[in-house]
C-alpha cells in the first residue's frame, strides 16, 4: 500500500530528524576523540544520537517493510518521540550548562593551538546542532499530538488502528482495511 499524503510528510519529517541525528553523531563523536571519551556531558549527546538513530532506523524500517506496524501508529509514535523529547531537553540542559564556559570566539584562540581551535568550533556546531535535533524531534511530537487529537475528535477514531503513513482520513466512513468494520464483527465474542 503507498504512503497518504500524511505518511509522507510524516516521513519527511522523521528523513530530516534523521539527518540533524547524524550530524549530532558525526560531532559529538570529534568532540570525544579529541578528549578521549572523558566528560560525561560530551559522552551524553553522543549515546543520545546513536539511541536516536537506532530507534529512527527502526521505525522507518518497520514502517516501509510491513502495511500494519504498529510502532507506525500514532499512540507508538507519540509515545516514542515524547520520550525522546524528553532525554534530549534534559541532556541538551546538562551538556550546555557544562559547555558554557568554552569561549564562543574560536578565533581568539592562538595559532600554535590549532588542534584547540577545531574542537572549539566542533563543540559550538555541536552545542547548536543538539538543540536543533530537539526542536525537531518536539516538534514532531506535538505534531502528531495535535493531529490525532484533531482526526479522533473530528470522528476519525480509525486514525489509532492504522499507521499514519497510511492514514486516509475519508476512510473512516466508508471503510479501511485497518478498522474494525468487517462483515465478520457480528461473529465476534461478546465479553
Amino acid at each position: 500500500m503507498a504512503f497518504s499524503s500524511v505518511g509522507r510528510k510524516k516521513i519527511s519529517a522523521q528523513v530530516a530528524f534523521l539527518l540533524v541525528n547524524i550530524v549530532v553523531l558525526a560531532l559529538a563523536a570529534r568532540v570525544n576523540s579529541f578528549q578521549d571519551f572523558f566528560f560525561v556531558a560530551d559522552l551524553f549527546p553522543l549515546c543520545m544520537a546513536i539511541i536516536t538513530l537506532v530507534v529512527l532506523v527502526v521505525l522507518l524500517s518497520l514502517d516501509f517493510a510491513l502495511d500494519n506496524s504498529y510502532t507506525g501508529r500514532a499512540q507508538s509514535e507519540i509515545a516514542v518521540y515524547g520520550v525522546l523529547s524528553i532525554f534530549w531537553l534534559a541532556f541538551n540542559a546538562f551538556s550546555t550548562a557544562r559547555w558554557r564556559l568554552i569561549p564562543f570566539t574560536c578565533g581568539a584562540i592562538p595559532d600554535e593551538f590549532a588542534e584547540e581551535r577545531t574542537w572549539c568550533k566542533d563543540i559550538q556546531a555541536l552545542k547548536s546542532f543538539v538543540w536543533i535535533n530537539w526542536l525537531i524531534c518536539f516538534f514532531i511530537f506535538t505534531m502528531t499530538l495535535r493531529y490525532s487529537v484533531a482526526q479522533y475528535t473530528r470522528g476519525n477514531k480509525h486514525i489509532f488502528q492504522t499507521p499514519l503513513s497510511r492514514y486516509e482520513p475519508e476512510l473512516g466512513a466508508t471503510g479501511s482495511a485497518f478498522g474494525r468494520d468487517s462483515e465478520f464483527l457480528q461473529f465476534e465474542k461478546i465479553n
